[in-house]
């Protein structure tokens, strides 16, 4: 931030979700705002990023306030370019197959963690994996579970991408700093050259 003085700092979050972070109620949401399978999807993702955040000392959600805070001290306009995750969780269509390899995947996970630790890949979760991992990471994620992948990652690159190309095109002299998780980064950056031409 202080490297590149951006004049737009564009983030990965929608109003409501922002608005979670800044006031400490994240995953609060309900079974009517997001559907049952939304519900119980964010729910399982709340969990999960509490537990990494207590592991390693980070709390959830804070780069983006980091980020937030840092656009407003230097007077850099904030942009939030992510799909409400209201529109997203209710768009999850997780089918029996998908499901079925979750139940299995969480099985063999534990049973390497406890019998072969060796085999599973090692990061350091205090910074961005490796180019490599996120990549072989995303690719299983579109194996076994497409249709979580296309709502959560495709789906979700499209509508950011463009978000940042219509901020391009109203802002054309200015800087525009994104910040996006490292899964999404790249595609991004590939689909926003691609309709830029």
């Amino acid at each position: 931030m202080n490297k590149e003085k951006p004049q737009i700092v564009a983030l990965e979050l929608d109003r409501g979700r922002l608005g979670a972070l800044l006031s400490g109620n994240k995953g609060k949401g309900n079974i009517l705002q997001y559907g049952i399978k939304g519900y119980v999807f964010a729910k399982l993702a709340h969990y999960v990023e509490h537990k990494l955040g207590a592991r390693t000392g980070v709390k959830p959600g804070s780069e983006m306030i980091l980020a937030y805070n840092l656009a407003q001290k230097n007077n850099a306009r904030v942009a939030l370019i992510d799909q409400d995750i209201r529109i997203t969780l209710k768009r999850l269509n997780i089918t029996w197959l998908e499901r079925w390899r979750f139940i299995v995947d969480i099985f063999k996970g534990g049973f390497q963690y406890f019998f072969n630790k060796d085999s599973l890949p090692r990061f350091d979760l205090h910074t961005v994996p490796p180019e490599e991992l996120i990549e072989s990471l995303i690719t299983q994620m579109k194996d076994r579970y497409p249709n979580i992948y296309n709502v959560l990652v495709e789906e979700r690159n499209q509508y950011m991408a463009k978000k940042l190309l219509t901020l391009m095109e109203r802002f054309p002299e200015s800087k525009i700093l994104a910040v996006v998780g490292a899964g999404h980064g790249r595609e991004i950056v590939r689909i926003v050259k691609e309709m830029d031409g």
